[in-house]
């Protein structure tokens, strides 16, 4: 609001940035400005302030739909005043030139005329609907109604009063017929809840059933594994006796084989040996054979003192008819040996 000092004779006056002044004097438009200061005689002025900033109304009614059920909206207008001179023309703006404020309430005289234009245009909308399409598209459908009028209104238009907004905080039927229009949205709502929390269980029994399976399957693979790993170790085994029993069974061959050979070796050695000496002997035979018996006799009596050179024998007699066919004997089983073989 504007500020007033008084002095003696004449007056002054401080207006806000956000108001406009208009200032009359001897019946005469002197002054009009947006925060103005200016001095003047109260016996001759009369001086009007309109506030230039946004304003905000909430308003509030009641209304029937065209099935006869009460209607209540909630609501917020937001204008300004964009022409200070018309709207001082139809509202009177008025300053009580002692205190600085309004004589009258004008805020309250123009938020009057726009919420009767308001509520004008939302009963027009709400008594040609039924609650249901009310409820349903009301709050959107009557906020575009009531600005489209009022921005378009010839009367706002002359005051210089724009409407710059409208809110619709909202639209609601009474507590009965609000609760019996809730009651098939809420048990529909319950059946999805129910059918949503069967599907869910169900989901985990499905869940469970492919758990078990899965866990069946995994045993299933496990044991069939089991038994692979069975007889796949059983089959090394085997193999593995298998191969143990081949290679004795090639050591043993191979033992024999070799002991075979030298077996053979031995054999052959021994047989040659042997023909070694039995041709030694036969050559000997055969040069005795040509000796005569003196001789032979002298070899005896020779070899037989080689063979008891060790032996203490202090007088030996031997008579020419004991040495004589002792000789023969000895030729003769010398001859049989050396003649064995052949027989």
């Amino acid at each position: 609001m504007a500020q007033i000092r008084t002095y003696p004779l004449v007056r002054h006056l401080r207006a806000d940035a956000s108001s406009h002044v208009l200032c009359w004097k001897a019946g005469r438009l002197a002054a009009s400005g947006r925060g103005l200061a200016l001095w003047f005689l109260p016996l001759t002025t009369s001086i009007a302030e309109v506030p230039l900033d946004q304003r905000e109304q909430s308003f509030l009614f009641h209304a029937r739909s065209t099935d006869f059920q009460d209607v209540t909206t909630q609501g917020t207008l937001t204008y300004r005043i964009v022409d200070p001179e018309a709207v001082a023309g139809s509202i009177d703006f008025t300053l009580d030139l002692a205190t600085g404020s309004w004589v009258r309430d004008p805020v309250e005289s123009l938020a009057t005329v726009l919420t009767n234009m308001a509520q004008r245009e939302a009963w027009a909308y709400v008594a040609a609907t039924p609650v249901r399409a009310i409820l349903a598209e009301g709050p959107t459908e009557l906020r575009r109604r009531i600005e489209a009028a009022l921005s378009q209104d010839a009367t706002l238009a002359a005051m210089g009063v724009a409407v710059t907004s409208v809110a619709i905080q909202f639209v609601r039927p009474e507590p009965e017929t609000e609760r019996a229009l809730e009651a098939p949205v809420r048990e529909r709502i319950q059946q999805e809840a129910d059918e949503a929390a069967f599907a869910r269980r169900a989901l985990a029994v499905e869940k469970e059933r492919a758990i078990q399976e899965n866990e069946l399957q995994n045993r299933i693979e496990l044991a069939r594994r089991n038994e692979q790993l069975i007889a796949q170790e059983g089959a090394n085994e085997r193999r593995l006796a298998t191969e143990k029993a081949e290679s004795k069974r090639i050591g043993a061959e191979g033992e024999a084989q070799r002991t075979r050979v030298l077996g053979e070796a031995e054999a052959e050695r021994l047989r040659a040996v042997e023909g070694a000496r039995v041709g030694l002997e036969r050559e000997k035979v055969g040069v005795y054979q040509d000796l005569s018996p003196q001789i032979l006799l002298a070899l005896a009596a020779q070899q037989l003192a080689g063979k008891l050179e060790h032996i203490a024998i202090e007088h030996l007699t031997i008579a020419p008819d004991a040495l004589g066919p002792m000789l023969q004997s000895l030729l003769g089983a010398g001859t049989k040996r050396l003649r064995g073989p052949e027989a």
